[in-house]
């Protein structure tokens, strides 16, 4: 009862701010509304005074469409903002296409781009400005969608025929807090030839991080411990080769085909600092890690969709990826006599395959009625391997663990299959010109066989059915709800071991091959106002999900003496909130080109701690976020400028284990822009990402033996700075 009367509250408390907010502003601004059919329609002449490049320089001037509200929890559900159609990557989780993702998707000439990995997203900074003929927002649901989404579909329309084909391309330079300059940049072709749409783009992008920490620790009894002094650089660098092809094969069939190949390689390298305060004259220790990583990924995709003459549509996609991910971390001490003594030796290496086919039909049954049928298949294998070498005085030392004596690491080389069967059925019934009503029925079937040093087979099916109901009160507010059960797919890197990468005194985690999939009932209640004469849109959703086999760290120690855990399912969960967002042009106040965002997400969540046995919040879960930012264009003299803020709600964000507890804040982050259009249309940005310190700070209490014995052991304060970086961009096309 006290969870509905929260729950109440927020929803009473969104739908009020929504209406206060929608009476604040003079009617003298009203007009006739752009939306029609619930899409509003940007055309290409709307934005030719900001002089654009690229299609995502159209879209960020839209109101509403150049912020993220994140929202609606952990689990994703916001209708706010802006995603790709793709899913995550297979390792972690995000496997498949699923018929009826949440959130917004985005459409390219009214088809979703035959990838997952090579994201719709970044196809927007490859399609050139003067290709598009219109944006549109589309605000309601059909079966002639290529997509099935909770929010809106975003789909930018090009020109039947182009003129000629375009090149857009991209130059950069990057200057970090060490004074290290990373250069990069980007080049895209796009055009038309006879029945061909192309782009074509190659990428290279630097993720450059240095970061500095520093961690002071005392001992349960308050005395102090040690002093940490850290410095960690990640040299990564994101190279991306990725092309898309559509072909009208006919007036009535299209093909499109897309592929993509990135080489991400990150190699890391630490030096640390440890300063033993209980010693007399407090010794220090240097140690060192090298940590070489190689990542590449590939993919190749096809979309073949047929119309019938009687207006039925067959589609088939079909979508083949991989990805690897081999990674070496070798710890060295520094003697006295300034030789350096090795220490760890551990070796990942991790191999992801997909290939997904997804087919169905669509035919109207009534007037304003349509189904579709479908099924999707779906096969993901992953193979790990794992093998971990310490100094040890017992063994046998091992040239392939770099000198290092063997040691035993439970699950460290297995292989993971998931077969996948998802039957699908949809039904988008336009009840009227204002309401709609879109039933989804999905049937999940799956077989995850792991083999290796564990052996496990597990049949696993699911009936998820959806709800999303829309209704234009009037042509400028529109109300939808949902109701879902969403079957979230397991990670198969929780099948297996792997490095530990949030402790330095763990080398390992522990994989457990008995996960189940975490599944929720998920409510969703969204209201969208758009503001007369194109001034702004004022979005409010509050949301509930009923959480079941959460997926939490629980203890697997195989002895009372051999502390460990794993990923586990610890239980019944629930969160709720609500997420606020709002855009508007300041033309109140005389500046139309002025496009103030906000958003604002409050949250909270509980779960029962396997550890405790108390009630707490899911693992680092933020009590919300918020958001302002700002765009301002001044076309006369060519050029615009704004300012982005981030911060969160850091109260009680904690991560419970087996024998610690953290908790961690992060201070707001602030970004400044500045872009310039010269005579000779290239275009001038610089970006200023960090201004303000930036710290994120973690608390963490170990124990002796588990959490449960109450029995404090020592308690570490770190913190670490990433630092200010400044970028200069100059970009153009012919």
């Amino acid at each position: 009862m006290a969870v509905l009367k929260r729950f109440r509250l927020f929803a009473l408390s969104t739908l009020t701010t929504l209406a206060l907010a929608s009476l604040s502003f003079p009617a003298a601004l009203a007009q006739d509304s752009t939306a029609e059919d619930s899409t509003v329609i940007y055309p290409a002449d709307y934005f030719a005074e900001y002089a654009p490049i690229t299609a995502q320089d159209m879209l960020i001037r839209i109101p509403g469409q150049g912020q993220n509200t994140g929202g609606g929890g952990r689990s994703g559900g916001s209708s706010s903002g802006l995603s790709s159609s793709s899913g995550g990557s297979a390792s972690s989780g995000g496997r498949g296409l699923g018929a009826g993702s949440g959130g917004n998707e985005v459409l390219v000439n009214g088809k979703r781009t035959a990838g997952k990995n090579n994201r719709t997203s970044d196809l927007l900074r490859r399609i050139s400005a003067s290709q598009v003929r219109e944006i549109q927002i589309i605000r309601g649901t059909s079966g002639e969608l290529d997509v099935r989404g909770s929010g809106q579909v975003v789909n930018i329309v090009l020109y039947e025929e182009l003129a000629s084909s375009s090149i857009a391309y991209e130059l950069s330079a990057e200057l970090f807090k060490d004074d290290t300059v990373e250069p990069g940049g980007s080049m895209a072709l796009s055009g038309q030839s006879g029945d061909i749409t192309y782009q074509i783009s190659a990428t290279s992008r630097t993720r450059y991080e240095h970061s500095v920490s520093n961690e002071e620790s005392i001992l349960g009894d308050i005395s102090p411990n040690d002093l940490i002094h850290e410095e960690r650089i990640r040299d990564q660098r994101n190279n991306e080769l990725s092309m898309n092809l559509a072909y009208e094969i006919s007036a009535n069939s299209s093909l499109r085909m897309n592929g993509l190949y990135a080489i991400n390689d990150s190699p890391t390298n630490v030096i640390r600092y440890t300063t033993d305060l209980r010693i007399p004259l407090h010794p220090i220790t240097t140690e060192r890690e090298d940590i070489p990583n190689a990542k590449d990924k590939w993919e190749v995709g096809g979309d073949y969709q047929l119309d019938l003459a009687n207006g039925n549509r067959f589609k088939v996609l079909l979508i083949a990826n991989q990805d690897n991910n081999i990674t070496t971390k070798e710890r060295y001490r520094w003697l006295t006599d300034n030789s350096e003594e090795k220490n760890l030796h551990l070796h990942t290496d991790a191999v992801t395959e997909e290939r997904i086919v997804r087919s169905s039909y669509t035919f109207d049954i009534f007037s304003g009625q349509d189904v579709e049928f479908g099924i999707e298949r779906a096969q993901t294998t992953l193979d790990s391997k794992l093998s971990l070498g310490l100094l040890s005085s017992t063994g046998t030392p091992s040239a392939a663990l770099g000198g290092l004596v063997p040691q035993f690491v439970a699950n460290a080389n297995s292989s993971v299959e998931e077969l996948r069967y998802e039957p699908f059925a949809i039904h988008n019934w336009s009840i009227n010109s204002r309401m709609s009503l879109e039933t989804t029925l999905l049937y999940e079937s799956s077989e995850i066989t792991q083999t290796g040093d564990v052996r496990n087979q597990r049949d696993f099916s699911f009936f998820k059915p959806k709800l999303d109901y829309r209704f234009d009160v009037t042509p400028l507010l529109q109300l939808r709800g949902s109701i879902e059960k969403v079957v979230n797919q397991l990670s198969f890197s929780d099948f297996v071991a792997a490095i530990d990468e949030q402790d330095n005194d763990a080398n390992t985690q522990a994989g457990n091959a008995q996960l189940r999939q975490q599944w929720m009932l998920r409510y969703l209640f969204n209201s969208e106002y758009r503001l007369p004469n194109d001034v702004g849109v004022l979005t409010a959703e509050v949301f509930y999900f009923d959480h079941h086999d959460v997926i939490d760290r629980m203890d697997v120690s195989p002895s009372p003496t051999q502390l460990l855990s794993a990923n586990g399912n610890i239980g019944d969960g629930w969160e709720y909130g609500t997420n606020l967002a709002v855009s508007m042009r300041m033309s109140m106040i005389g500046l139309p080109n002025l496009l103030v965002s906000s958003t604002l997400n409050l949250q909270d969540s509980a779960v029962t701690d396997p550890f405790l046995g108390i009630k707490r919040r899911f693992q680092n879960y933020q009590r919300g976020r918020f958001g302002i930012q700002f765009r301002h264009d001044i076309p006369v003299w060519r050029m615009n400028w704004g300012m982005d803020l981030f911060n969160r709600v850091d109260r009680n964000m904690k991560r419970f284990d087996i024998d610690d507890i953290e908790s961690t804040v992060r201070d707001p982050r602030i970004n400044l822009f500045v872009e310039h259009v010269d005579s000779f249309g290239l275009t001038w940005r610089f970006d200023g990402g960090g201004l303000i310190d930036g710290a994120q700070c973690r608390d963490r209490k170990r124990f002796e033996g588990k959490i449960s014995s109450g029995i404090l052991k020592e308690v570490e304060h770190q913190c670490s700075r990433p630092g200010t970086t400044y970028t200069v961009k100059v970009s153009g096309s012919f």
